[in-house]
């Protein structure tokens, strides 16, 4: 035998509409983070101009590195070979302590 049990009844159209609302703000959420990344990143509005300067830039900068890099290779290899043949250094000696009456 089954009773019509008010209470039940109500509580389950309340969370049937509760869960369509959280549907619903989700959705609404998604859409407001996803247009604010799209903000964020730009839309593309680069000129060809602007485009053109950064791509140079950036081929001017490799190109240094590059020439820095075989300087800096160089500059190893000549330390290499004149690091080898190299007596060890010296200790400078310490200079006496002056006595406090006389002038220099």
């Amino acid at each position: 035998m089954q009773t019509d049990n008010k209470i039940f009844e109500d509580l389950s159209k309340v969370a049937t509409a509760a869960m369509g609302t959280l549907a619903g703000a989700t959705k609404e959420f998604s859409d407001v983070a996803r247009e604010r990344m799209k903000e964020f990143v730009g839309t593309g509005e680069i000129s060809r101009d602007e485009f053109d300067a950064v791509k140079a830039n950036a081929a001017a900068a490799r190109e240094a590195v590059e020439q820095l890099k075989a300087e800096v290779a160089a500059l190893k290899a000549q330390l290499a070979g004149a690091a080898a043949p190299a007596a060890p250094a010296r200790k400078p000696r310490a200079k006496a302590a002056k006595p406090a009456g006389k002038a220099a």
